[in-house]
């Protein structure tokens, strides 16, 4: 797991900051899969229409987050932080009452929004609170804690919801009113980054950034394969083997994978500096985990291509995420972050909405390859232009966050 030393030079706030983190993934990723399911098959929605509403969620928090950092930046993170959590536990509750497809929608986006707070803001924690030096691993340890999460949500998920998805909701609902009460206990207060007291100087600052704004379009096609874990693949697994347990078996074994072998991937890259080149890589290998699901007619197959989409995951996160204050002054760490989640809004949105008509259109034509085909040609697309963009920019980033 975590060095040692690493561990005793973690701030305390930042280990409460894990244990909200580790929550939080609970709570998302206990309903949000089983929530496809329960539309498509209760419901009876089309998986293209079960990708919009995904979408929908997806772009009402990340479309928003820019706004949400910049809140974060001007009245402080912790408040917001708060605020974010309160708002997704009460859409998350939402969904239990839901019979109209508006009210899936409006539940949808309220959770969204409750996002678009808490996340730039948590985010914002971890950097600020954590040393430079160990902020890389930071980031890795919180990925596996992240995926212990994800298989705890598994187990919920999977007894919640062959009860009745009604109880699932009110469990992940009432976790993030938990999870908001454990912060308002534990998280430091933190000043404001922008000080200056405007709105705009987060913006202007964050849109003058060339390279930056560049990094955060590439990373749309990393989400689009993201996403894919959301949508796609578990109805795949459906599809084919006809159970929900197996669903639930491949998406914890990648969290499995991910928590057993994190921390090695991280150590043995540990000397490589060409960052983005590592995140496109990482893409790359995400790809080819997912265009290998073409071929996938049994459990153990499934697992395998789980794991190479978990290698993928375990080469990028850590330096994906440890990108952002590499870009950003420290007043407006927020707002960087916050802009940053447009390329999950966009990503999100499309890899749920496109890769869900993609998906349905390959079964109808015959062509069940075609949706595993694109995720193979986005992830080349994005390893191209990290790669360029680390021969143009990679060595003008600074080592330490921007004062």
């Amino acid at each position: 797991m975590i060095n040692k030393e690493v561990w005793q030079l973690t701030p305390t706030s930042v280990k409460w900051l894990y244990v909200l983190s580790f929550l939080m993934n609970m709570g998302f990723y206990a309903l949000i899969p089983y929530l496809t399911l329960y539309l498509t098959d209760s419901i009876a929605w089309t998986v293209a229409m079960a990708g919009l509403l995904l979408a929908v969620r997806q772009f009402s928090q990340q479309g928003f987050a820019f706004i949400g950092g910049i809140a974060a930046d001007l009245f402080g993170y912790k408040g917001t932080m708060l605020l974010g959590l309160l708002v997704r536990g009460t859409g998350f509750l939402l969904f239990a009452w839901c019979t109209e497809t508006w009210q899936f929608f409006a539940a949808a986006v309220l959770s969204g929004l409750g996002g678009s707070l808490f996340e730039p803001a948590c985010a914002a924690c971890y950097a600020i609170l954590t040393p430079d030096a160990i902020r890389k691993d930071v980031f890795a340890f919180r990925n596996v804690l992240t995926n212990i999460g994800i298989v705890g949500s598994q187990l919920v998920g999977t007894v919640l919801a062959s009860v009745e998805f009604f109880w699932l909701s009110v469990f992940a609902g009432f976790l993030y009113f938990v999870i908001a009460l454990l912060a308002m206990l534990f998280v430091p207060p933190l000043t404001a980054g922008n000080t200056a007291g405007k709105w705009s100087a987060g913006i202007w600052h964050v849109l003058r950034d060339k390279p930056f704004l560049r990094y955060t379009a590439i990373l749309i096609g990393f989400y689009y394969l993201n996403m894919q874990l959301f949508l796609a693949v578990p109805q795949f697994v459906e599809d084919v083997l006809n159970s929900k347990t197996a669903v639930g078996i491949v998406l914890a074994s990648i969290s499995v994978f991910t928590i057993l072998f994190q921390m090695k991937v991280t150590h043995w890259l540990q000397g490589c500096t060409r960052r983005f080149t590592l995140i496109g890589v990482g893409a790359m290998v995400m790809g080819i985990g997912l265009f290998l699901f073409s071929f996938a007619d049994t459990l153990w197959f499934m697992i395998l291509d789980a794991f190479i989409f978990a290698l993928g995951t375990m080469i990028s996160v850590p330096y994906l995420v440890d990108m952002v204050p590499r870009f950003a002054p420290k007043a407006h760490i927020g707002a960087y972050y916050g802009f940053n989640g447009y390329s999950l809004a966009f990503g999100g949105s499309i890899g749920t909405f496109l890769g869900g008509w993609i998906y349905d259109f390959g079964k109808q034509m015959d062509v069940a390859w075609l949706p595993w085909a694109t995720c193979l040609l986005v992830g080349l697309i994005v390893a191209w232009n990290l790669h360029q963009m680390e021969e143009k920019v990679g060595l003008s980033l600074p080592e330490q966050t921007a004062d």
